[in-house]
């Protein structure tokens, strides 16, 4: 063979190894990927822009799972008399945000999406409970019809402590900087005792502050990515990291994060891809995944049938964590702790101490400002700095106007402070023994009842779960807030209670939790014919597709308004 001809042969073959080495590396990330739509948001994406709208109408909707006439019967009765206490019931609530619903698209859009959207309108128009509180008090909270609530929305996260603390922590906070009011950019000296409290708790050099944790998560990427000259952000498999797009891949956001990879979560094939790769610059962790691993926050705006899961186990994650700590050292890759949700929920020390394990960036939130918005950023010097000493063009910038506002500042050293009080101390004392106990007791009393409900807990973070296989679990919010129970917009999925909750405060939640699936039950909402989850799913997907070529017949593309009838599960 000529000179050329083996010059030729051996490119071939090196053409050849490198595609077949970029070809393992594309399989084996592949594989790392959670099976579940969720793990692949492209296909995600596509399929959901593919769905049609429609919706059951009046005589369809009790009976959608192919119910008998007397099931049917007793559902609409049931439904008219939760249609009657609401507008009596909820009157000035409901009216006061009818009138703001057309200004504000926040309301529009939970309003929308509180349940599965084919049930929407019905109960947009017959269930509804208003937006409006005009005051908060010890766990509960008081609405515009004077109807007082318990509160298991936890402000989004946000009431960790009790609503009554964060009133005082934002008046001592005001009081402390009353002197300097609103002047920004310079800082005032409460900010040097936050930073020494902050770098104490979270263990890392340095502090930035932000005006929300999704900025502060923003921050936290960008920082990796300058500081490693990786591009690459790897995030977990149904995790929440804000709303900007990078870390939002997939359904809702309408910009493709081509440089971000969503991997199952809990996966030694996951393990295996961040020790191979070299363009990997971080990894997020949200901790709220140990309680359901792989999937999304459990909305009921997507409970369609009984398949929402969840389970938690403390040690198995901590274990986790380690390895994926050992791993990303090993591969030059920045582990970032996104605790924005339950940082201090868990423990004083927040994730990082409750689990044992280090990350390299973490962010806070929520909580911190003591009651006032806030994101902070903390970590170790080497990842915080935004400048190179020998390239001074070089540089990684983040600032913003509000960024340590003194009232937020003043709030956030209130709040600090009070974590080493003993009352606050007493609160955190045997944590998980006590919710789980509590959680366990409503076990007990459902299970006791023979009701088809039961709830998982990760501390004070619950999520209500349904051991029958069904159509109408979602209507369980509805019923909830006829017993005084108050819930955020995403329903049953996530209980949020404040640590301030007494004994006797959770007695009286789980009375009235009890009284409203009991309630839901004599309505029939569980009685419809049995069958399981796989059925009902099969079900919906032959319905999808029926409405979906009926409008690609009929009018070019455009779906049906109505299923025109019910579609039965097997």
């Amino acid at each position: 063979m000529d000179t050329l001809g083996t010059i030729t042969v051996a490119a071939a073959a090196a053409a050849l190894a490198f595609l077949g080495v970029k070809g393992r590396k594309r399989l084996a990330l592949s594989r790392a990927k959670h099976p579940s739509l969720a793990g692949h948001v492209r296909m995600a994406r596509r399929i959901a822009a593919q769905l049609p709208f429609y919706e059951y109408g009046e005589s369809e909707f009790a009976r959608i799972d192919g119910a008998s006439d007397a099931v049917a019967a007793r559902r609409r009765a049931g439904f008219a008399r939760l249609s009657a206490l609401y507008r009596e019931r909820y009157a000035k609530t409901r009216a006061a945000t009818d009138e703001a619903r057309g200004g504000i698209s926040d309301l529009q859009f939970t309003g929308r999406y509180r349940v599965p959207f084919q049930f929407s309108r019905i109960v947009r128009e017959n269930l509804s409970a208003g937006s409006f509180l005009q005051a908060a008090s010890g766990v509960e909270v008081t609405d515009l019809d004077g109807n007082r609530l318990y509160d298991l929305t936890g402000s989004y996260g946000v009431n960790v402590l009790g609503t009554d603390a964060y009133k005082a922590c934002i008046r001592e906070g005001a009081g402390a900087v009353e002197a300097l009011g609103p002047v920004l950019g310079a800082l005032h000296p409460v900010v040097a005792d936050n930073v020494r409290r902050l770098r104490a708790i979270s263990g890392m050099d340095e502090v930035s502050f932000h005006m929300s944790g999704t900025e502060a998560v923003m921050q936290a990427v960008r920082l990796a990515q300058y500081r490693t000259g990786r591009r690459r952000i790897v995030r977990f498999c149904g995790a929440y990291h804000g709303w900007w797009g990078d870390v939002q891949p997939g359904i809702g956001n309408p910009r493709p994060a081509n440089d971000t990879l969503t991997l199952a979560d809990m996966s030694e094939r996951t393990l295996k891809v961040l020790a191979e790769r070299r363009d990997i610059a971080c990894v997020l962790v949200n901790p709220i995944q140990a309680m359901h691993p792989n999937a999304g926050a459990p909305s009921d705006g997507s409970l369609v049938d009984s398949g929402r899961h969840a389970a938690y186990d403390r040690a198995a994650y901590a274990d986790w964590l380690k390895r994926l700590r050992a791993v990303c050292t090993g591969s030059g890759i920045v582990l970032i702790f996104d605790e924005v949700f339950v940082g201090f929920r868990l423990a004083p020390g927040g994730a990082q101490d409750y689990f044992g394990v280090r990350a390299d960036l973490v962010t806070y939130g929520k909580t911190l400002g003591g009651g006032l918005p806030i994101g902070v950023l903390c970590g170790r010097h080497a990842l915080m700095q935004r400048f190179r000493e020998d390239r001074p063009g070089d540089i990684c910038f983040a600032r913003g106007t509000f960024n340590a506002h003194p009232y937020v500042m003043g709030a956030m050293n209130a709040f600090l402070r009070r974590l080493e009080t003993p009352e606050v101390e007493a609160l955190y004392a045997d944590l998980d023994g006590r919710w789980n106990a509590r959680a366990e007791a409503l076990n007990r009393r459902l299970e006791a009842e023979g009701l088809p409900v039961r709830v998982v807990n990760m501390s004070s973070i619950w999520t209500v779960l349904y051991t029958r296989p069904a159509r109408y679990n979602w209507l369980l919010q509805y019923y909830l807030r006829l017993e005084g129970l108050a819930l955020s917009w995403i329903g049953t999925g996530r209980l949020i209670f404040s640590l301030n909750y007494t004994d006797a405060d959770v007695a009286a939640v789980t009375e009235r939790f009890v009284a409203g699936v009991r309630a839901m039950e004599a309505d029939a909402w569980w009685a419809g014919p049995a069958t399981s989850n796989k059925a009902i799913r099969r079900s919906l997907l032959r319905e999808m597709l029926a409405v979906r070529w009926r409008g690609l017949r009929g009018r070019g593309g455009a779906a049906s308004a109505s299923t025109g009838n019910p579609v039965p599960a097997e």
